[in-house]
């Protein structure tokens, strides 16, 4: 009896499997021409199509697996302690002047039912998207690439770092740290940074961590497992005019941030990425040999 019940639920598996593929077979073409699409119009008709069809592919029973690895023009990041799986993407408005992101939060369930939290990007409406605590239906925005998870407390905090397209002169990076509240639904923002006011950062006290830059510039921020660090660059104005971000580019050393007790505590310089000899050693953390 047992191997009959083992063999049922290796074949219920595999028609998953396949169910799910050929779901995000059919979705394919429509997360493609949500960026690649000439006219808006195309554009949101293929985000709603994309949606749809994700909706009616994650409703398959164990579907949090599932990679979407197909999914070139969709974020598919995994928790590390798989908790969660987040989706983002986003789609270029009608003047083409700037990006409203989607996403959405799978939930690991124990019985593999779909328990899935839009995201709603709520970036166009505030001219202070740096100063609050946010739920998923007032978002700021991101395509995520990185999840850090961080434990303070017995509490588990999941630092997102994620691009904006912003707009037509300007790319931003924002580090956003969320945690999921007593109902299980996630919080993001919070009093986690400490730094130094200065003229490229947002002023504290501040909810969330940016950085704006000039649209052509390659600009670094990840994390460095080696080091257990945050590492962004360094920026200058070409104009010596910090207020205009499509002025901002890399100067060419390293700045960081380093979790400790429930802050990320900023570090001015990282001396492993920057061997400029003038750079004060009580402001810089090296590599472990």
């Amino acid at each position: 009896m047992k191997r009959i019940i083992l063999l049922l639920c290796v074949f219920c598996n595999q028609v998953t499997a396949q169910n799910i593929f050929e779901i995000e077979q059919q979705i394919k073409l429509s997360a493609f021409q949500i960026v690649n699409a000439e006219s808006y119009p195309e554009r949101t008709a293929a985000d709603s199509s994309f949606t749809k069809g994700l909706v009616r592919a994650l409703k398959t029973p164990y579907s949090f697996s599932h990679k979407f690895d197909s999914l070139i023009t969709v974020s598919t990041l995994f928790s590390p302690d798989s908790a969660f799986k987040i989706f983002t993407w986003q789609l270029l408005s009608e003047d083409e002047k700037s990006y409203r992101q989607k996403g959405a939060i799978q939930m690991n369930t124990k019985d593999g039912s779909l328990q899935l939290i839009p995201l709603f990007d709520c970036s166009e409406f505030t001219d202070a998207p740096n100063d609050s605590i946010r739920d998923a239906k007032h978002w700021i925005g991101a395509i995520y690439y990185k999840i850090i998870p961080k434990k303070y407390n017995n509490k588990t905090y999941y630092t997102l770092l994620g691009l904006d397209g912003n707009n037509a002169v300007t790319h931003k990076k924002w580090m956003d740290v969320m945690h999921f509240d007593n109902d299980n639904k996630p919080v993001f923002g919070g009093n986690y940074f400490v730094y130094k006011n200065d003229e490229f950062k947002p002023k504290q006290p501040t909810a969330r961590f940016v950085i704006e830059y000039k649209k052509e510039s390659i600009v670094k921020m990840n994390y460095d497992s080696e080091l257990d660090l945050i590492i962004f660059a360094t920026l200058i104005s070409e104009e010596n005019n910090p207020e205009k971000k499509e002025t901002l580019v890399p100067y060419g050393t390293y700045e960081g941030f380093k979790w400790d007790k429930g802050k990320w505590i900023h570090l001015p310089r990282i001396k492993e990425l920057d061997p400029d000899p003038r750079v004060n050693p009580d402001q810089t953390i090296q590599k472990k040999n």
